[in-house]
């Protein structure tokens, strides 16, 4: 990954010192959408609140290429120029995230088409089929020509290619999709006998006998083959896919700096699939974008539950947090502000988690069209604002601790797996409850080990984990035979395993993995389930008192399960509803390590006192923080820096001595660092 290339780059500007790297700070900027002497307003500013990077030209292809084949660049000549004159750097975008009208018109059958067999018309953004012929020839030719252009100036420190790739448009049920959908298949299985294998075709009279037969899951009268619509979603990221690499190669052939893409993080559901473990590899540095939900009153562990599955697509290695928002965005329900410091806390949970750059959506805030009430770094208030002010005291906080860059996060011994095809499989229709969420439990988990100050990695079953102490599978409801064979291998070398409910349920095909429950882990468990017993709308179960390390009154919600023990220890039993004696908690030993299975999904406390259990029977130690306070550390090998980050409504006070980089210049060093509500220390020791 070439984050570092970006950071030194910026470090070489006025608002660095030559040849230190520093943290990137700032955000789109859009500056076709206001008169040009506001542009000489906005790099004045910029300068001001210490921004050095911005994005251009994302949503400028109707500016760019005003007709086919006819580049219109002056203007863009004129603010490369600015930027540039002014210090401040550029993420140079390649335009191709949405098609301009007169594209759209002449080219009709580019649109992309629902499941329903609506074709959608255009006036929005990403308007546009990824297996289109025609938009992927248009791409390219936009692409290459603003490359070209800009390869060389000196401005431009990375590349943007599209924007958000899956976004509104995909997945698409057209003709064209449909035929690439076929190509995609043929490529997979070779032969029809091999698909209809796979695809248990013999049910419900679905058997293919001639390629032209099969269809993207088009809306039907009853539900679809799950297994075509697993392969839909794989097909639907390939074909993104194939675009970003199209566009990728031609900036590589052009031009020498870094290229990214942004990603969207766990907002990607299975309508809209990218798989960015996929996709990590194909590009220099990885990005991404965030967005609390602003109802969630655990938002900021959302957060960082997002910002650490960035980290394990980057590899470990620094990132960019491409956007995020200075206080309200415009597309939830209710779009709340955020509260004074929110700005700061939000925005240095992601460096404190490995993002090298703080970047926003947007620089001003629009006047008009779709996203004129999204929250900006200038907004509509203009500079006599709160936000404002926020946004420069963020600039200044960055360079107080431009140290920290290039140095990753540290402790993370405990891997949190979360396969996207998993995912995907486990949101397919006809399951045993609507309420099993895949990613509601990966975040149940992540939240116990956030509230014990245990530092987390996102990795993926395919990713090696010889190095955790402990590694959390949370309904991993699809499994290859290679990924268990892999976690066994873990366990017998000494790790510590936690399984959940509904995971080994299915091989990679979605076929059930038939002898009973958790099918692919039976045997590491020792268990042995017979029947799923999900609970009503809000309904819960009762656990066994004093068990697995939790107090009295533990209760589950969602999950249950009817079985027995073949071998491992009964921690604690189901006492309520059908499943009442069947064991909802064990533990196994197996080889020279540890496999616990939890049958129900648990909430806090007592998840977190299970979780507290189990880190200390693999030599992990729980930290005694207060509710709402965050402890993430980053280090160089001599030095390490503690974020301590306090989202509650109380001042608190911890043990830790170094000097705080952001404390007044008379009371940095310190035995122990207090941090105010809604404050943030970062403490350096050696």
């Amino acid at each position: 990954m070439r984050m570092n290339e970006v950071t030194a780059a910026l470090g070489r500007g006025p608002a660095g010192d030559p040849g230190a790297p520093v943290f990137a700070f700032g955000g789109d900027y859009n500056p076709e959408q206001w008169p040009e002497e506001v542009w000489h307003q906005d790099v004045a500013l910029m300068c001001e609140a210490g921004v050095n990077l911005v994005s251009v030209g994302i949503f400028s292809w109707a500016l760019i290429e005003r007709e086919e084949g006819v580049y219109t660049f002056d203007w863009l000549d004129r603010v490369l120029d600015l930027l540039h004159e002014n210090g401040i750097f550029v993420d140079l975008a390649d335009a191709t995230a949405s098609p301009p009208p007169w594209f759209s018109h002449r080219y009709p059958e580019s649109l992309p088409v629902t499941a329903d067999g609506v074709r959608l018309g255009y006036g929005s953004r990403q308007a546009f089929c990824a297996s289109s012929a025609d938009y992927r020839r248009a791409a390219a030719s936009l692409t290459r020509a603003i490359v070209e252009r800009y390869a060389e100036h000196p401005a431009v420190v990375m590349w943007h290619v599209h924007n958000e790739y899956g976004c509104h448009n995909q997945p698409c049920y057209c003709d064209a999709s449909a035929a690439a959908f076929r190509r995609w298949l043929r490529e997979r299985y070779e032969t029809l006998d091999a698909l209809n294998a796979a695809w248990a075709t013999a049910f419900w009279s679905q058997h293919y006998t001639d390629w032209a037969q099969i269809t993207p899951p088009r809306r039907s009268g009853a539900q679809i083959n799950p297994t075509q619509q697993l392969d839909f979603a794989r097909f639907s990221s390939d074909e993104l896919l194939e675009c970003c690499r199209a566009e990728v190669a031609i900036i590589h052939e052009l031009a020498s700096q870094p290229v990214t893409t942004n990603f969207m993080g766990f907002n990607m559901g299975l309508n809209q699939p990218v798989d960015y473990w996929r996709w990590a590899d194909e590009l220099d540095l990885i990005s991404n974008d965030h967005y609390l939900a602003a109802e969630d009153e655990r938002n900021f562990q959302e957060l960082a539950m997002t910002a650490d599955l960035t980290r394990g697509w980057a590899g470990g290695e620094p990132w960019l947090l491409m956007e995020h928002s200075t206080s309200a965005v415009n597309w939830q329900p209710r779009n709340l502000a955020k509260a004074p410091g929110e700005l700061l806390r939000n925005s240095l949970q992601h460096a404190a988690r490995g993002a090298d750059g703080i970047l926003f959506f947007q620089w001003r805030q629009s006047a008009a069209g779709a996203e004129k009430f999204h929250s900006a770094l200038v907004p509509h208030a203009g500079t006599d604002s709160a936000v404002w002010r926020e946004a420069v005291e963020l600039g200044h906080a960055l360079q107080s601790i431009r140290e920290v860059v290039g140095s990753p996060v540290v402790d993370a011994r405990v891997a949190i797996l979360h396969d996207t095809d998993a995912r995907w499989a486990s949101e397919i229709d006809s399951h045993p409850s609507v309420d099993a969420s895949n990613r509601a439990e990966t975040r149940r988990w992540h939240d116990a080990f956030y509230r014990l100050g245990i530092s987390t990695d996102i990795r993926r079953s395919t990713d090696e984990l010889g190095g955790y102490a402990l590694v959390v599978v949370p309904m991993q409801y699809l499994v290859t035979d290679a990924a268990a064979e892999r976690l066994r291998a873990y366990v017998d070398a000494g790790g510590h395993v936690v399984v959940t409910y509904f995971s080994g349920i299915v091989d990679e095909n979605d076929r059930v993995r038939t002898g009973g429950y958790p099918g692919a882990f039976r045997e590491l468990l020792g268990v042995r389930m017979e029947q799923f017993v999900p609970l009503r709308a809000g309904g819960t179960v009762s656990l066994s008192d004093g068990a697995a390390g939790m107090s009295d009154g533990a209760t589950g919600i969602i999950w249950s399960e009817q079985g027995r023990s073949t071998g491992a220890q009964v921690l604690a039993t189901f006492t309520s509803g059908v499943a009442a004696g069947s064991p909802a908690i064990t533990r196994n030993d197996v080889g020279d390590g540890r496999a616990y299975y939890v049958a129900t999904a648990l909430q806090h406390p007592h998840l977190t006192e299970l979780a507290a259990s189990i880190a200390r029977e693999a030599g992990l130690e729980p930290l005694e923080l207060p509710d709402g306070v965050e402890v993430t550390r980053r280090g160089d090998g001599e030095r390490t820096w503690t974020f301590v980050i306090n989202h509650s409504d109380q001042a608190v006070e911890l043990p830790i001595a170094g000097i705080d980089l952001l404390g007044a210049a008379d009371a940095r060093a310190t035995e122990a660092v207090r941090v105010a509500q809604g404050g943030v220390a970062v403490v350096r020791s050696s």
